[in-house]
């Protein structure tokens, strides 16, 4: 009798324990299911936003945002014996090729006289940034900029100066100063020391001022876009060769980054364009696009 008893009792004892076990199975597979859940989700949230696309989605064109007609009047003097037709034509520019007009334009213009020739080109370029997450368009454009600004051998950052601080560059400017023009025709010495900022030695050049004019030089700007500096280049000089000036202004708007290039090319050897004035005018039609990319 007891042997019977036991005999029914174990299939019954081993079936629960079957059953305990697979039940304790099903939780420890649920648990690590949520678990890993639970973990992806947090791993999820974590991640940063990408940053807003920048200020400026497209870009305005160069030959019409320039087409201020007194200033470039001012940069770009009219030859004589133009017929209307031809003044227009002189002061509308010529739109340079582009593939991609909300990415890169540029516009550029061209002044001839018995005197000098007169270059001006202005550019435009619109920076995306690929990756939002990892860089802001705007810090895409300033990447860009410092780059630029590396180029121009300037300091980053700098303090910026104004022209009337002198002729000399700013302390720990890489900038060199342009190089001396050549000595005049008739062999006068040019061992004794010039005056501070004169553009040559010796006895004056043909077609320059007895006083001196002091060089700029190149610099970091202030009150001009985001960012900006000014790179300021004299040709070398030579017995034949006239030196030609050419100033570029480079700016950065938020996520856009405006070049203004302007050049003087003297017809006369020994004849130097003037520092102040070319920077000046420069200037002047930089401030006006910043303006402009403002409205």
């Amino acid at each position: 009798m007891q042997r019977t008893a036991v005999r029914r009792v174990l299939p019954g004892l081993a079936m629960l324990t079957a059953l305990a076990a697979g039940a304790a199975g099903l939780t420890g597979c649920s648990g690590a299911s949520d678990g890993g859940s639970t973990s992806d989700s947090k791993a999820g949230g974590s991640s940063a936003a990408p940053a807003q696309p920048g200020k400026y989605r497209s870009l305005p064109a160069p030959c019409r945002a320039a087409a201020d007609s007194k200033k470039l009047k001012a940069m770009l003097p009219e030859p004589d014996g133009l017929t209307p037709e031809q003044r227009d034509q002189l002061y509308a520019g010529v739109a340079d090729a582009s593939y991609d007009g909300d990415r890169h334009v540029g516009c550029r213009w061209t002044s001839q006289t018995p005197e000098e020739t007169r270059l001006l080109s202005v550019g435009f370029e619109r920076v995306v940034s690929y990756d939002r997450g990892a860089a802001s368009d705007d810090d895409k454009a300033k990447q860009v900029y410092v780059r630029l600004l590396t180029d121009a051998h300037l300091p980053f950052p700098g303090p910026a100066t104004t022209p009337g601080q002198g002729a000399a560059n700013p302390a720990g400017s890489a900038a060199s100063p342009p190089p001396p023009a050549a000595p005049p025709a008739s062999g006068a010495p040019s061992a004794g020391a010039p005056s501070a900022g004169a553009p040559a030695a010796g006895t004056p050049a043909p077609g320059t001022s007895p006083s001196a004019q002091p060089e700029l030089g190149s610099r970091v700007l202030e009150g001009l876009g985001t960012e900006a500096f000014l790179d300021d280049k004299l040709s070398a000089a030579g017995a034949t060769a006239a030196q030609s000036r050419t100033v570029r202004i480079v700016f950065r708007t938020s996520n856009v980054i405006v070049k203004v290039e302007y050049s003087v090319q003297p017809t006369l050897p020994g004849t130097i364009p003037p520092s102040g004035e070319t920077q000046d005018r420069a200037r002047q039609l930089a401030q006006a696009l910043a303006e402009r990319f403002n409205e």
